[in-house]
């Protein structure tokens, strides 16, 4: 006979590995389905279910069992789905800092998706160039969302240092962009050009 979610999850608790593994095995197919629909990608449904049961384990010990067990890890795994979500906003939010002249036209089309998913790869890239002590507070403003006190408490710095340090980091990264940014605007005005020959 089949062990309840309750049995597993007591013998989870003490690190059954087999146990949790039985669990795992028993909700993974619903959660990646859950997860794909909210995302409408099949591999970071996958990511995301295996990112909820690494959460769960974690958190066995807050865990009650009262017969609910997958709603439980629907909220962790939509909560894992929001989270990401508002970051990759915020990551959208950091891009007209540095983009160049009045920034992205909106436009939706498979070339602009292309070319926006470029333009945040080089930003990212960029970004890890820039030294860690202007780095971190742009990080965490432009893209976790911090507030300056909290960056300041997270960095043991006073607020006006965070200020003063984002200042820095935009700029950095600004200059660091702009063979990147020049590059492109250059490709794009020849295309026309190149049209017409």
């Amino acid at each position: 006979m089949e062990p309840t979610d309750g049995e597993l999850l007591e013998r989870s608790r003490k690190r059954d590995r087999e146990a949790f593994g039985q669990l795992v095995d028993r909700y993974k197919d619903a959660m990646v389905n859950y997860v794909a629909r909210l995302t409408a990608c099949r591999d970071r449904a996958e990511d995301v279910a295996q990112e909820t049961f690494v959460r769960f384990f974690q958190g066995l010990d807050r865990y009650r069992d009262q017969g609910h067990l997958m709603a439980y890890l629907y909220r962790i795994a939509t909560n894992l789905v929001r989270s990401e979500e508002r970051r990759k906003r915020r990551w959208q939010l950091l891009l007209p800092l540095v983009l160049p002249g009045p920034g992205r036209d909106g436009r939706k089309g498979p070339q602009e998706d292309a070319l926006a998913n470029e333009a945040e790869r080089q930003v990212a890239r960029a970004l890890a160039a820039v030294d860690l002590i202007y780095r971190a507070p742009l990080v965490l403003r432009e893209i976790e969302g911090c507030s300056y006190l909290e960056i300041a408490e997270a960095l043991g710095v006073s607020e006006g240092t965070v200020k003063s340090r984002l200042h820095r980091g935009r700029h950095l990264l600004k200059e660091a962009l702009a063979p990147y940014w020049n590059g492109a605007r250059a490709g794009r005005e020849e295309r026309p050009e190149e049209a017409h020959a």
